[in-house]
């Protein structure tokens, strides 16, 4: 390699100038751009100098022959979920997601498709299943990842033993060599100069060096290149992992997608046993065979009795056929299952597979709580060996005194496993290379492959030769040096490999905890270890949604990976890196941090949508805490951050100020002043606070019920201010149960509009009075009917006042109206309405909350249909904030304004939320209602509840 490539610094000006003068994608060598590729999905991280995003496959030619040009090493990137470190790089990382999207041709009569590298794999599936057919490789994360990414590293998933790995289904590629050379690949074809007589020199130990596994994906798949193989170039550049060239168009085989699927599901006493299963239901053709034990498993919610289970998915060309196939394989394998179960109903296999998709973040969390991390994800044995070697595997995780939960392809002998290892101390890095070695004997000793689908990288290359042995590797070096003797395609990886506990993410972190302001009780009070949670499976990265899901909007919206959790999450790590080594050195100032943190709503989806639980909603606000603390704040902070102050102060002039809100001129300027978007209009505010109306309806101070038959309800701002209707709708309703409804207290606030702008000294200022103001109501069931402010007293609070033992006490006490009507009025019917609805379950109850009783309460009172995941895109301040607007509007566009445009006449809008009633309002045109507004509707309209289930439940 020539001297231009500066690993760390150094941006090589000639580079860039040529760079963007013949390249028509983006070009950029930013710290933002840098930092967001600085890391994949595995333990390694090495900082680019900069990013290419090109265009076409010329623009590919052009950056490859410009790096060559100037020594500066390539590596191509897709959704940068490897789990081996081998899409991170030193020199200029090809982001191939963003424009090389298309899917050229699909042919239904050939069964091919030619698609560009960056396309994502569920669009392919998509536009393949009208015609009965499917790409049959499918890893955990086909949401995201791209087709390039798939060849770069032979991808399988979970349907490997029916339609096989990636390099089955892939029948020709063209590819651009470091220098912008391009190479057709395809059986028969020559490949580069050279490359026949190596093959021919090596013929026995082609023909003997390599296991007989259906999962062997560890280094060069050279033969393939046998003459009896073809030769077969194509087939042997997949698994390369952007070593050899880049792939700039793809012709892929489909498969024909059964029309019906059903899924059997096998319990067994433990792991090995369930291991020693899978081989026997092989010759009955099952689609998969997946396997996972009890200790990854958080919730067993529709899983038959066991301690380990197997996935068998079957097909057929009806549900009656696919289910009768899954019986079959059922009764042959029941003898050795402790229970079994046949699912056909498509949202329940769903939610199945989503625990075993899930599996790759859940599993970074051992049960215990402790973080546990990829480097020995995927190796695999020849199925039959499975339970043997599952059982010395735990055997040397004891040995190393560490602790796994192994699951994954057990059909095709493949392991996926998280491990404790601790990679922040020297004596810790030190085990995790000598269990690394001590692995890889013993995969060996059982005929397996260090990789059985993820690639080798940075994480297994260096341990190549125990498998390989040092002829047949010194071979890879030969083949890797005849498609590329300059050495510029993702070096230090698969030849000549960096050691395995080099690059290493963690080195440049803080070694001691941050000082930050929220607790973080679930990663000890660590900042640090807060970030680190997002181990880069990308599921935020998912453009298309479907069902409650609501992460990440903002990457929907933009497209953009700085605004994703992940690329947040990355923003994040390298500020905290900062003089280490990191990207971005100027800590909590960082403008490139507020920027991407900018445009995320604080919508909380991330918190139970990832796998993993980052809170980026959370980080967030100890950001902005940080980086306006001694500051000016941007207009919005003051207008929106401190709305609860200003409602309270505008409410004895509600007539005056809607008035002056009229007329535009002036709210243009107020609008200005305030930082509020222009498009934006000002809520109306309500003439008689809601307070005021319940006291002056029952009297102050007025108790005329016995404490049991007093429902306290939560005054919060935007109930209390801008929307009373709502508070008196739930009256309605509670008193319709037989309780008298009482205000919590007066002057209370949640500190929701401070959390959220990152005002958080002030923040605990209001939740400490709020706190006081209670007094002895502490311990009583709250009702809050706005979602935000319920989400915010649960655990925005608790993690904010985590030594005051009265924020946990009232986080516990915090009740929706449907939650409260469950537990404290089971008996309480509600009006039958019986019409269809639709709108959006607010983000931060999907998020914190959970919806579960408003399903069943909306089941009670005949109202039915889904709400839309998604967020709303006003998201509080968000969407009212300058700058914002066409985010917001595209975040409406993603779900919920689609689902209420489609609904048929006299369809009931629902929202909870004063943000999402807001949002359909001004955006839409519709008048959306919280669900105790219809139910009281439903009340007054004559449609009485029907009688109590049981005595007493309504009586005075």
């Amino acid at each position: 390699m020539a001297s231009g490539n500066a690993p760390n610094g150094g941006t090589p000006d000639a580079l860039v100038r040529e760079l963007r003068a013949s390249v028509r994608g983006e070009v950029a060598f930013d710290a933002t751009a840098r930092a967001l590729t600085t890391m994949d999905a595995s333990n390694y991280r090495r900082v680019p100098l900069g990013v290419v995003t090109p265009r076409d496959a010329d623009d590919i030619a052009a950056t490859l022959a410009a790096c060559r040009a100037h020594g500066v090493p390539v590596v191509p990137r897709g959704g940068g979920t490897s789990i081996a470190g081998q899409a991170t790089g030193t020199g200029v990382v090809l982001d191939l997601t963003r424009h090389l999207r298309s899917i050229v041709e699909l042919d239904p009569a050939s069964r091919t498709a030619v698609v560009q590298p960056g396309v994502v794999l569920d669009d392919l599936r998509a536009a393949a299943a009208p015609h009965g057919l499917t790409f049959g490789p499918d890893p955990s994360t086909h949401s995201r990842c791209t087709i390039g990414g798939m060849i770069g590293n032979n991808s399988c998933g979970s349907h490997s033993v029916a339609w096989g790995t990636t390099a089955d289904n892939v029948h020709a590629l063209t590819v651009a060599r470091y220098g912008g050379d391009a190479l057709r690949l395809e059986r028969g074809a020559e490949g580069p100069a050279g490359l026949r007589e190596l093959v021919a020199g090596h013929l026995a130990l082609l023909r003997t060096g390599f296991p007989g596994l259906p999962r062997r994906i560890s280094g060069y798949a050279l033969d393939a290149l046998l003459p009896e193989n073809g030769p077969d170039p194509a087939r042997a550049f997949c698994g390369s992992e952007g070593t050899l060239g880049v792939a700039t168009e793809a012709t892929l085989r489909l498969v024909e997608a059964p029309a019906a699927r059903a899924l059997a599901v096998l319990g067994y006493a433990d792991e090995s046993a369930a291991a020693e299963a899978a081989p026997g239901l092989l010759p009955f053709h099952p689609l998969t065979v997946e396997g996972m034990a009890a200790d990854l498993v958080r919730e067993p919610a529709g899983l038959p009795r066991g301690a380990a289970w197997l996935f068998a998915e079957t097909g057929g060309a009806t549900p009656a056929e696919a289910r009768a196939h899954a019986e079959r394989l059922v009764r042959a394998a029941s003898a050795g299952a402790v229970d079994t179960a046949v699912v056909t109903d498509p949202a329940g296999q769903r939610a199945l597979w989503r625990i075993r998709e899930d599996a790759a973040g859940t599993a970074t969390r051992t049960p215990g709580g402790s973080e546990a991390w990829p480097g020995w994800e995927d190796c695999a044995v020849p199925p039959a060996r499975l339970g043997p070697y599952l059982r010395d595997f735990r055997a040397l995780l004891a040995e190393h005194g560490l602790r796994g939960t192994p699951y994954g392809h057990f059909g095709d002998g493949c392991i996926h496993v998280r491990i404790d290892f601790d990679l922040l101390t020297g004596p810790g890095v030190a085990r995790f290379r000598r269990f690394s070695e001590d692995l890889a004997s013993l995969v060996v000793a059982h005929g397996g492959s260090l990789s059985g689908e993820h690639g080798d990288g940075q994480a297994r290359a260096e341990l190549l030769p125990r498998m390989y042995g040092d002829e047949l590797v010194a071979l890879f070096g030969r083949f890797k040096d005849l498609w590329d003797p300059d050495g510029g395609m993702n070096p230090g990886i698969l030849t000549r490999p960096a050691r395995l506990d080099e690059n290493l993410r963690f080195e440049v972190l803080p070694k001691k905890p941050v000082d930050v302001e929220f607790g973080y009780p679930h990663d000890g009070g660590d900042f640090s270890a807060a970030v680190r949670r997002c181990v880069g499976v990308a599921k935020c990265r998912t453009e298309q949604t479907s069902g409650p899901s609501v992460m990440c909007p903002s990457f929907r919206a933009t497209g953009e990976e700085a605004h994703s959790t992940r690329g947040r999450a990355r923003l994040l790590h390298e500020m905290l890196a900062g003089e280490a080594g990191g990207v971005i050195t100027d800590g909590w100032r960082s403008t490139e941090v507020r920027d991407a943190l900018d445009l995320c709503l604080s919508c909380k989806g991330c918190r139970s949508d990832c796998p993993v639980g980052v809170d980026m909603a959370t980080y967030k606000a100890e950001f902005l805490h940080h980086h306006y603390r001694g500051r000016l704040r941007p207009a919005a902070h003051y207008t929106m951050g401190w709305l609860p102050r200003w409602l309270r102060l505008a409410s004895p002039f509600a007539g005056a100020l809607n008035a002056l809100a009229r007329v535009r001129p002036l709210a243009a300027l107020a609008g200005r002043v305030s930082g509020i978007a222009p498009e934006r209009g000002i809520p109306v505010l309500a003439r008689e606070r809601f307070t005021r109306w319940l006291n002056r309806r029952w009297g102050k101070g007025t108790f005329i019920l016995s404490d049991d038959r007093i429902a306290a309800l939560w005054p919060d701002t935007f109930t209390e201010h801008l929307s009373p209707e709502v508070g008196r709708a739930a009256v309605r309703v509670l008193e319709a149960t037989g309780r008298q409804v009482l205000p919590a207290g007066r002057g209370l606030c949640c500190g929701l509009t401070y959390v959220s702008t990152g005002q958080l000294t002030r923040a605990r200022t209001v939740m400490r009075r709020t706190l006081e103001r209670l007094g002895g109501m502490l311990g009583t069931p709250v009702i809050v009917l706005e979602p935000s402010c319920a989400a915010t007293l649960r655990t925005d609070l608790p993690e904010l006042l985590p030594d005051d033992p009265r924020a946990a006490e009232l986080a516990a006490s915090v009740r929706t109206l449907a939650e409260y009507l469950e537990e404290y009025a089971p008996d309480w019917e509600p009006p039958r309405l019986d019409r269809p609805v639709t709108g959006q379950t607010h983000c931060h109850q999907h998020a914190v909350l959970g919806d579960a009783a408003d399903r069943r309460l909306r089941e009670r009172a005949g109202l039915s249909g889904e709400l839309t995941g998604g967020c709303c895109g006003l998201a509080g301040n968000f969407g009212f904030e300058r700058g914002h607007w066409e985010v917001s509007v595209a975040c409406a566009e993603d779900q919920l304004l689609p689902a209420v445009r489609q609904a048929p006449p006299g369809t009931e809008i629902l929202a909870d939320g004063f943000s999402c009633r807001t949002q359909l309002a001004q955006l839409g045109g519709v008048r959306a209602r919280h669900l105790a507004e219809v139910l009281a509707e439903g009340l007054e309209a004559g449609a009485p509840p029907r009688a109590p289930r049981s005595s007493g439940a309504g009586a005075a």
